[in-house]
């Protein structure tokens, strides 16, 4: 597509781009003119808060822990995304014997409502009843006890809980007309429902919330399909809540809140400020080499330079890429790269100079040799970086993602960008020569 369109006019497009991008990446100015995407800065750079969670799986059986604990990962990371937390890192953390879910969230304001919204999601579960007879003095060992109208009660854990509801809704009771939160489960909690309740012919199943009793029906048929109805006090907001909370998901396990660290917003600027500051004099160091050592060439070398950063950082916002410490390595890496395919295009145009082809035909030339190593280069950092992304976590992955960004940009910029500059330079020399 871009071989059609004339050198000047392509040159065109891309000068336009640059401005445009960098209206885009300098946040002061756009953030006058929109609020599209402004900047998603991580935990080191914008200051915020890690949570750290103990995760309870006592009642949990043993073949089943991995898959709750990722359920929970899945459930929480949902939850902190409704309340729009810049990009939050949610990820478990083994201690021990016991596993933690740590959650990172970056330039959050009202640090005590992002805990409060993380632990009101619900855990629910359903439990067996069974009346404990007055001579007894001690409770099954796997049960909550409790006393109601007169009866010492024992609620069986079954297993069903919150890990098997895919979905829920509020309706109003058929009979009292009074609001009530339905709820749906998977075909593994539907079995696990059915079964329950079929044991349970013409007796009590306890519906726990939070480990408090909301509801204790007596079952009249066994139930299948997989869908049961919670009935409570419930007004019309926090039957709506509740249905809200189920559907960002509930909790497969209990957790609890045991450590809190905050990350000053005042160190974040002045990381963001250093990590700015590294760009600018690494960029510029690398333009002062280009125009030193390859004098004219180096000209070309640097404007496109200065496209490819606009570019690049244009496409980090929109993506959006969060961007850390580490992120911003990869791209400062990225620019010595994109530098790197100029260099290898001049050295082969000064081999064909030294052949005796024209100024024009050399650079031609210096750019279709040049490809293949561009090209397999290129590649295989991209292989790394992709490698990195997939099999590592946390700020290795910021790494990664700027890092191959930057470098599938830094190949239009070599190719496209650079190449087309040249073309119109050249150009411009024929037409002053005749």
């Amino acid at each position: 597509m871009f071989q059609k369109l004339k050198p000047k006019t392509l040159l065109f497009i891309i000068v336009v781009i640059a401005v445009v991008a960098g209206i885009f990446d300098y946040q002061p100015l756009w953030g006058t003119i929109s609020n599209f995407r402004p900047w998603n800065l991580g935990l080191d750079l914008a200051g915020g808060s890690v949570l750290t969670y103990n995760i309870d799986l006592s009642k949990v059986p043993a073949a089943d822990e991995q898959s709750v604990v990722n359920g929970l990962r899945d459930v929480i990371e949902k939850r902190v995304n409704l309340f729009g937390v810049s990009e939050p890192k949610v990820y478990i953390e083994t201690v021990g014997s016991s596993e933690r879910l740590v959650v990172e969230l970056a330039g959050v304001k009202d640090v005590n409502q992002a805990i409060k919204e993380i632990g009101a999601t619900p855990f629910l579960d359903f439990r067996e009843v069974q009346e404990i007879p007055a001579t007894s003095t001690a409770a099954l060992s796997t049960s909550s006890t409790s006393t109601l109208a007169g009866q010492n009660l024992a609620f069986i854990p079954t297993g069903l809980n919150g890990r098997y509801v895919v979905g829920a809704q509020m309706s109003f009771n058929s009979v009292t007309n009074q609001p009530q939160v339905d709820i749906e489960f998977n075909s593994q909690g539907a079995t696990l429902f059915q079964d329950l309740t079929s044991k349970n012919v013409g007796k009590p199943i306890a519906i726990f919330l939070d480990d408090q009793l909301i509801e204790m029906p007596v079952v009249q048929e066994t139930i299948t399909g997989g869908k049961a109805e919670i009935t409570g006090n419930f007004t019309v907001q926090t039957a709506q809540t509740l249905v809200e909370r189920f559907n960002a998901g509930a909790l497969p396990a209990p957790i609890t809140l045991v450590n809190q660290q905050t990350i000053s917003s005042n160190f974040g600027k002045n990381a963001l400020d250093t990590a700015i500051l590294a760009g600018i004099v690494g960029t510029l160091a690398v333009m002062v080499f280009m125009l030193i050592y390859y004098k004219k060439l180096g000209i070309f070398a640097s404007v496109a330079l200065l496209i490819y950063v606009s570019v690049t950082l244009a496409i980090f916002k929109i993506v959006p890429v969060t961007m850390t410490l580490s992120g911003i390595a990869g791209f400062i890496l990225s620019i010595g790269m994109a530098v790197d395919a100029n260099v290898l295009v001049f050295e082969r145009t000064k081999e064909e100079l030294q052949r005796g082809l024209s100024h024009a035909s050399a650079v031609e030339e210096g750019f279709k040799r040049a490809w293949t190593s561009i090209r397999d280069s290129n590649v295989s950092t991209l292989i790394t970086s992709a490698v990195l992304y997939y099999f590592t976590s946390s700020f290795v992955q910021g790494f990664a993602l700027s890092l191959f960004i930057g470098v599938l940009v830094s190949l239009f910029s070599a190719i496209t960008t650079t190449r087309t500059l040249l073309r119109v330079f050249e150009s411009r020399e024929k037409k002053q020569l005749a």
